[in-house]
């Protein structure tokens, strides 16, 4: 192992990326108005960086108000636009995805994921870019073996059969596009968050939903699964060290905790005063459930299921994740996981997404946190 001038350890082999994060230079962030690119373009703001914030055109980005940004309007799946967007940018944090367990479009999960990567990847190349550090997600990574090894890491690689649902299925394929396009010379860094959480999901994004759904009183029961939590912001570190002490080809997870839900939900309730679930669904109830909302709500009424079946299929199954990796050869670090969880249920309850009964119900553990 060889270590860089911060003394951060570096595979000695391999060639390190060396991302110029300083004010003046131009950075392109592709999907910069959803949950973790806003928090990218947040964290390169502070640093004085001149970031071009690509975001799909047609859609709010609230997330990017009072930010000094250029914002273009610029579809990843317009090659030729994506061209026009990024020239110029030095660094390109690609982060654009469908991240949703269900769509109307089940196409969309490729079109955007798979081929609008290839897009980035190609416009980075034409202009020049010196490196690309690509947004993609531990459900690509492998948790069978999850019961004997503790915790899957950025070495498990997953049987295609466990690969629920359009989103992982089109992660995979992309995180393959990205490692090709590497193979043949092009600078990418590939981060995997976990569960992030925390201010700014203005979707929500299906982890934060899950947080919604608590303060709405959504969720009488809990599912025996567990999770990793990581604040989003701490995401948007990872990454930006990533571009500047990762190496090319190399994955990172950026995490924070490993909870069981039932841990999770109780931390909501410690921190809101509201009550927590007292009752556990079995899987094959969950399974049961949510085969019959796909059917009902997702194919006849096309609209999105209450209970998504690649939702219920992760929720049988241990996310737990070790980002030893990036803590080790990045020097990334992460706040606890309670703070990440207040953060989000904050943020939820000031911004309109909780109803005015429960509001009323709820009794913040530290006011003015």
């Amino acid at each position: 192992m060889a270590r860089t001038k911060d003394n951060v350890t570096q595979p000695a082999t391999q060639t390190a990326a060396r991302a110029v994060l300083a004010p003046g230079e131009r950075v392109a962030v592709t999907g910069a108005s959803g949950f973790i690119g806003s928090a990218i373009t947040r964290a390169l703001v502070a640093r004085g960086v001149d970031v071009a914030a690509l975001v799909e055109p047609g859609i709010g980005h609230a997330s990017l108000d009072g930010l000094a940004v250029e914002v273009i309007e610029a579809d990843v799946r317009d090659a030729a636009a994506m061209k026009q967007a990024i020239e110029g940018a030095r660094t390109v944090f690609h982060v654009a995805a469908v991240y949703r367990f269900w769509a109307p479009d089940p196409a969309a999960f490729y079109r955007v994921n798979v081929e609008g990567t290839r897009n980035v990847l190609e416009a980075a190349r034409s202009a020049g870019c010196e490196l690309v550090v690509y947004t993609s997600s531990v459900g690509t990574l492998g948790l069978e073996n999850v019961a004997e090894r503790g915790s899957a890491d950025e070495t498990c690689a997953p049987h295609v059969d466990h690969l629920f649902g359009l989103y992982k299925q089109s992660k995979y394929v992309a995180e393959h596009e990205v490692l090709r396009a590497t193979a043949l010379g092009a600078p990418v860094t590939l981060v995997l968050p976990t569960t992030p959480l925390g201010p700014g999901d203005h979707t929500p994004t299906p982890t934060g939903k899950l947080v919604v759904d608590y303060l709405n009183g959504r969720m009488p029961a809990w599912f025996d699964t567990a999770l990793n939590i990581v604040d989003v912001d701490d995401v948007a570190a990872g990454h930006l060290l990533a571009a500047e002490h990762g190496v090319i080809g190399r994955s990172y997870i950026v995490g924070g905790e490993n909870m069981e839900l039932r841990e999770i939900l109780a931390e909501l309730a410690a921190c809101t005063g509201l009550p927590e679930p007292r009752f556990r669904v079995p899987r094959p109830a969950a399974l049961a459930a949510a085969w019959v909302s796909e059917i009902v709500e997702g194919r006849l009424l096309r609209r999105a299921p209450h209970v998504p079946l690649e939702g219920a299929r992760m929720a049988s199954t241990r996310m737990v994740f070790s980002d030893a990796r990036a803590r080790r050869e990045l020097g990334y670090q992460s706040r606890p996981a309670a703070e990440a969880i207040e953060r989000s249920a904050r943020w939820f309850a000031e911004n309109g997404y909780v109803s005015d009964k429960r509001l009323a119900a709820i009794h913040w553990r530290r006011d003015g946190a």
